[in-house]
């Protein structure tokens, strides 16, 4: 595939037009452009990414969106709309994860920009919080190896030590004795996942929980996958154990309305049990010769038009609405494990729920992951061990793709079986594979080289 494949149909921008084109024309190669990428998630043969997937939702949310997407919610006295939307996706979130069992505090929450805003913002608030009520200027934060790198990133940001858990290789969760281990007096918060992105398992959010008030730390519940669906997972009878504020010790949860809560990407929610953990990461300037300058969060301006639609969306889905597409996800999930199961030299990681990883002991995986790329599959390569990860989306319940699933693994393990007795290398495996000991030079140099394509692409695509 190109790295290009627009180079040579439509006008490549190195500088600012000389003269304006018109509308109708930008959009026609805009919607040339999405309609022929749209067709490949489409088929349902996409690991996550999609959440939602249904086009005449999309088009009601970009309604709303269009209605104040001209607005910057910072100016609230033009806008108090904004004060409204923000603040009941706020409360329908609360609600969701269980705040009425909150005796002996006020619970709060925040919208940010994505998955990574929530997680920074709690790493933020819990540095500020544990700085302004425990006196730490050197703070450390616990989490499993499995949780997600935003926390990583948000540790490496914000100047906070990062104490990362091994997790058991066959359960894939953590030993909350373990965690305690590395919590010491300058711990701030802990992690646990509900559920970890890679292999779709939740931590023992219980366990952690005891952890956290025996320590008199923070625990972070990172529910920005499972979140929007996992609740309606439980109510359906599935083994999904609380990790929300019905669990002592849980003091805050992340939860992304842009995946399961089917709204545009951009938005996220992050509840706390404690409002004074939100308010310690405010930021104001009194002093400023500006004015007085004041933000609830990292972000300054941000357009009305994201919260309109993720308001539009929770409240036009109601909990009947998530309720009926949870059924629908985990039947299909359930069916998908069910045929990887079938196969006895697939390994599915531990007990996950919606999102699943799978791995072999009898050949690469990678040879099944090529396989699959060939018949149109696209999933999320792992390491460490190498496997394979599926987060089933609403795409995958459409007729015919559980199906067309397990006629293509049956023939992918068949593939893998060939190519190892042929003693092949996998394609993929050089791509996802890794390196044992860690990343090496080599690869994290591929790794920027590769980000750096993307952002400079228009400076070294072949002219035409």
């Amino acid at each position: 595939m190109s790295d290009f494949p627009y180079a040579d149909r439509f006008p490549v921008n190195r500088a600012l037009p000389d003269h304006g084109r018109p509308r109708e024309e930008i959009l026609a190669e805009l919607r040339t452009m999405a309609t022929e990428e749209d067709a490949f998630w489409e088929t349902g043969r996409c690991s996550g990414t999609m959440y939602c997937g249904d086009h005449d939702h999309y088009r009601f949310l970009t309604e709303a969106f269009g209605l104040f997407a001209h607005v910057n919610v910072l100016q609230r006295d033009m806008c108090p709309s904004a004060t409204k939307m923000e603040g009941e996706i706020i409360a329908m979130a609360l609600d969701l994860m269980h705040a009425e069992a909150v005796q002996d505090a006020t619970p709060a929450g925040m919208v940010t920009s994505g998955g990574t805003g929530s997680i920074l913002h709690a790493v933020l608030a819990y540095r500020e919080h544990a700085a302004q009520r425990r006196g730490i200027d050197r703070p450390n934060f616990v989490k499993p190896e499995t949780g997600h790198p935003a926390f990583d990133k948000a540790c490496h940001l914000l100047g906070v030590e990062l104490r990362s858990v091994a997790v058991d290789p066959h359960t894939t969760l953590v030993d909350p004795a373990e965690v305690a281990a590395r919590v010491d007096a300058n711990t701030v918060a802990i992690l646990g996942s509900a559920c970890n992105y890679g292999y779709g398992t939740i931590d023992p959010i219980a366990e952690l929980g005891q952890v956290a008030l025996e320590h008199g730390t923070g625990l972070h519940v990172d529910g920005c996958l499972g979140g929007f669906i996992l609740p309606f997972g439980e109510q359906l009878g599935y083994d999904v154990p609380p990790f929300d504020f019905r669990v002592p010790g849980v003091t805050s949860i992340s939860a992304d309305t842009h995946k399961y809560g089917y709204a545009f990407k951009g938005t996220s929610t992050l509840v706390f049990r404690d409002k004074a953990y939100r308010n310690a990461q405010y930021f104001h300037l009194a002093g400023w010769s500006g004015g007085k300058y004041m933000s609830p969060g990292i972000d300054g301006s941000r357009s009305g038009g994201l919260l309109a639609a993720t308001w539009a969306s929770m409240v036009h889905h109601g909990r009947d609405g998530y309720l009926h597409h949870a059924r629908e996800i985990f039947a299909t999930a359930d069916r998908m494990k069910a045929a990887v199961r079938s196969h006895p030299e697939l390994r599915i990681m531990g007990q996950p729920t919606f999102c699943f990883s799978f791995t072999s002991d009898e050949f690469d995986i990678y040879h099944v992951n090529d396989f699959l790329r060939e018949r149109g599959w696209r999933l999320n390569g792992q390491q460490y061990p190498n496997a394979i990860h599926m987060a089933v989306t609403r795409p995958q319940t459409q007729p015919g793709v559980a199906e067309a699933w397990e006629t293509d693994l049956a023939d992918a393990v068949e593939h893998a079986h060939r190519q190892h007795a042929a003693g092949a290398e996998a394609f993929s495996s050089a791509l996802y594979g890794g390196v044992a000991g860690g990343l090496t030079t080599e690869v994290e140099e591929f790794i920027v080289a590769v980000m750096t394509d993307m952002l400079d692409a228009q400076q070294s695509v072949p002219p035409a």
